[in-house]
């Protein structure tokens, strides 16, 4: 059996129009999808390659999705989990838009507070809100910190 390595040959076809992300941390992949909401029961078509040698990240991931660009929202959400990311948007064969991810100093409706008494857990219209410290999120409501396991609290 074969050891793959990216460079050596394509391991997914190239798409049309949609969306790479590329450069995600190698085994989260699949986690990025959970993010985007995509499942197998939903319509994209979607490739995934996990742990494929990277020069850069040692390992890596890459999500091709079909037909779909992502939101600023959707792209937020990526960043916790995949600093390093870079999205690419697709349009007939090319590249015509490549960037980095940023977390926002701010995070809106991005994050549920673990804190079921903070005011988001309610049934007022509230949407979570969270400063961004360093690997740490913050609560503006009710000051809970979350540090670790931040994939676990993305809506």
């Amino acid at each position: 059996m074969k050891n793959y390595n990216y460079q050596e040959g394509l391991l997914i076809n190239p798409i049309s129009n949609g969306t790479v992300i590329d450069h995600i941390t190698g085994g989260e992949g699949l986690t990025v999808l959970r993010i985007l909401k995509i499942t197998g029961s939903t319509s994209e078509c979607v490739s995934v390659a996990t742990n494929v040698l990277s020069n850069a990240l040692g390992t890596k991931d890459v999500v091709k999705i079909e037909n779909r660009e992502l939101k600023t929202e959707e792209v937020d959400r990526i960043a916790l989990i995949a600093p390093n990311a870079t999205i690419n948007i697709i349009r007939d064969k090319r590249v015509v838009e490549k960037k980095g991810v940023e977390i926002p100093d701010i995070l809106v409706g991005v994050v549920h507070c673990p804190n079921p008494c903070c005011i988001t857990n309610t049934n007022e219209p509230v949407m979570s809100r969270f400063s961004v410290q360093g690997p740490r999120l913050i609560c503006e409501y009710c000051d809970t910190v979350i540090s670790s396991d931040i994939s676990s609290y993305i809506i």
